[in-house]
C-alpha cells in the first residue's frame, strides 16, 4: 500500500509542477516560476522517498531526501521574498 501512496504523491507533485510551469510560460508571472520549481524539487523528493523506502530499502537516502525537500522550500521562500520587494 505504501508504494501506491508514494507513487501518487510523486505524480501529484509532478502534475502541480507541470501546471505551474505551463502557467508561467503563458503569463510570465515570476511567482508561478518559483512555485513550479519548488514542485519540481518536491517531485524529486517524493521520487527519493519511493526509492529509499521501496526500491532500495537497504540504502539510506534520508539525508538526500531531506536536502531535496529543503532546497525546494528554499526556492519557494526565495521567490516569495524576491517578489515581495
Amino acid at each position: 500500500m505504501g508504494v501506491v501512496a508514494y507513487t501518487l504523491c510523486m505524480l501529484t507533485a509532478l502534475a502541480c509542477a507541470w501546471l505551474l510551469l505551463r502557467g508561467y510560460a503563458a503569463n510570465r508571472t515570476r511567482l508561478l516560476l518559483w512555485a513550479g520549481l519548488c514542485f519540481v524539487g518536491l517531485t524529486v523528493n517524493n521520487a527519493l522517498v519511493l526509492l529509499d523506502l521501496v526500491v532500495v530499502p537497504q540504502v539510506d537516502l534520508f539525508a538526500l531526501r531531506n536536502a531535496a525537500g529543503l532546497a525546494s522550500m528554499a526556492i519557494l521562500l526565495f521567490g516569495l521574498i524576491w517578489d515581495a520587494g
